[in-house]
């Protein structure tokens, strides 16, 4: 039978990730089924190497290309580098010294090489990382470094919190970096141009096939440009309302907390 797809393409948190940011049995031998059936995997999420390299130890699969801080940086299972964009250093170190924001409603990440770095213990964060381990480094960033910064991200308490972060960073450097959120409460930088559609419109311009061969589902911001270019987009049925109004025409799904990417796979695939 002719595959639909050559390729798919999953977000992680909120969408392949169930309510317990874990990839859950279901999906688990659904991915494993679709690899079996000659199916190219991508993962493409605002996560770590790292943290999703030690995700995808549960699924028994030879082949999965990692993309990841949002299209910053791109390897396989078994650690070959495709892709990798930098935020340039001094403006890294820039945007981590002289940003304001509010301490007690924000907190300032970054994301550079196999590292994550906080300025602050924020307890909570550990439950999205309790699958992989991966977890954060407290720092005092003025006393840091921007070098090999992939990604650099603020998480406010409330949107509202992060609408000066955005308006800082957006005046100052915004025709220099690529701005986005993963979550309504999650603004995140990258290098300028870097996104997941275009680390992703690459890599499968090497595999002899473009995005218009591909599924993908998402739900949040930085999954727009993706959900556009590929063949078929389906959005999450949690996703962020700022994505569905951006994709009125696409196709919402269920729910993550129920395995919906995993069941919606299995139906057009022809998966038992």
């Amino acid at each position: 039978m002719t595959k639909p797809f050559r390729a798919v393409i999953s977000d992680l948190d909120g969408t392949l990730l169930n309510g317990e940011h874990r990839l859950g049995e279901f999906t688990i031998e659904t991915l494993e089924k679709l690899a079996a059936k000659g199916v190219d995997i991508f993962l493409a999420t605002g996560r770590s190497l790292p943290d999703v390299r030690r995700i995808m130890r549960k699924v028994n699969i030879s082949e999965a290309t990692l993309v990841t801080s949002n299209g910053a940086r791109a390897n396989n299972l078994a650690g070959e580098l495709f892709v990798n964009h930098y935020i340039p250093e001094q403006i890294a170190f820039e945007i981590m010294t002289t940003t304001p924001f509010d301490p007690l409603n924000v907190c300032l990440n970054s994301y550079q090489a196999d590292d994550w770095f906080i300025n602050v213990d924020v307890e909570p964060l550990r439950k999205y990382h309790q699958e992989s381990g991966f977890m954060y480094q407290v720092i005092d960033f003025k006393k840091h470094h921007g070098k090999q910064t992939e990604k650099i991200f603020f998480i406010g308490r409330t949107p509202e919190s992060l609408a000066p972060v955005e308006q800082f960073i957006a005046e100052k450097y915004g025709d220099q970096l690529q701005l986005t959120y993963s979550t309504p409460q999650c603004f995140e930088i990258m290098a300028k141009s870097v996104c997941k559609a275009n680390t992703l419109s690459q890599l499968v311009a090497a595999r002899g096939y473009d995005l218009q061969d591909c599924i993908a589902f998402g739900d949040g911001m930085n999954d727009v440009e993706m959900l556009s270019q590929v063949g078929k987009g389906c959005v999450m049925g949690n996703a962020d309302q700022r994505l569905r109004n951006a994709l009125p025409n696409h196709e919402v799904i269920g729910d993550h907390k129920e395995q919906s990417v995993a069941s919606y796979l299995r139906t057009i695939f022809d998966v038992v």
